[in-house]
């Protein structure tokens, strides 16, 4: 899938945040090995500990529909009524996304818009990262 149309999917994420207390909106789009891209949201709630991120969000929808690796995440967010800004998946984010994937070769792009982006490997954002196969 082209980088654009991934981050356009991860725009059409953040609409559907549900953000009242930060009213800080995040949208990401997860490309599964199998080309189909799931999709993301923060949703926050009243107790700061039960919210969860955008891209937990969509790592969890594509593991309980059986897409067990990842290629590439894209992701957007910023305050409600701002232009976005780029948004770092946090470190518990990273974590999840390195349970799913090699490092070396997903692509993190964080985006403003379709077209200004960067773009990384997960491997970049965690290094030297703790993952299954150390579990084994």
């Amino acid at each position: 899938m082209e980088e654009r149309n991934l981050i356009g999917s991860a725009i059409e994420a953040r609409k559907k945040a549900y953000a009242p207390y930060s009213h800080f909106m995040v949208g990401a789009a997860l490309l599964g090995e199998s080309g189909k891209v799931y999709q993301g949201c923060n949703i926050e709630n009243a107790s700061y500990g039960a919210t969860n991120c955008a891209e937990r969000t969509a790592v969890f929808r594509a593991v309980s529909e059986g897409e067990r690796r990842f290629k590439a995440i894209a992701i957007i967010g910023g305050m409600r009524d701002k232009k976005p800004n780029y948004a770092f998946p946090c470190g518990i984010c990273r974590q999840v996304l390195r349970e799913f994937c090699e490092p070396e070769q997903m692509l993190v792009i964080v985006a403003r818009s379709e077209t200004d982006y960067k773009k990384m490997k997960l491997s970049e954002l965690l290094p030297e990262s703790f993952g299954p196969d150390f579990a084994r």
